[in-house]
């Protein structure tokens, strides 16, 4: 189906499918519960799922080019997603 010559490749996408299903299964339990206060509860379980898989993800990715990417250019990578979880916090 897809030629990946990578193997980290296959596990960045394998974390992004189980965040995704997880997402998905929030989104059926917020239905089935139908209240705003249960639905809340699900949302805050699910805030820290997507914070943790970028991480992960980005891990990986850095892991794999870390021999090919200047040292500098790792230093914004995490400047990056150490901004985007600062942002996500809300404080």
């Amino acid at each position: 189906m897809f030629h990946v010559a990578d193997r980290i490749v296959y596990a960045m996408a394998g974390l992004r499918m189980m965040s995704s299903a997880l997402e998905l299964c929030g989104a059926l339990l917020m239905l089935y519960f139908g209240t705003a206060e249960r639905a809340l509860q699900v949302n805050a379980m699910l805030a820290f799922v997507g914070p943790t898989v970028l991480v992960l993800v980005t891990a990986l990715g850095v892991t794999a080019l870390a021999g090919e990417v200047q040292w500098h250019r790792l230093l914004w990578i995490a400047l990056g997603v150490c901004c985007i979880l600062y942002g996500a916090t809300g404080d």
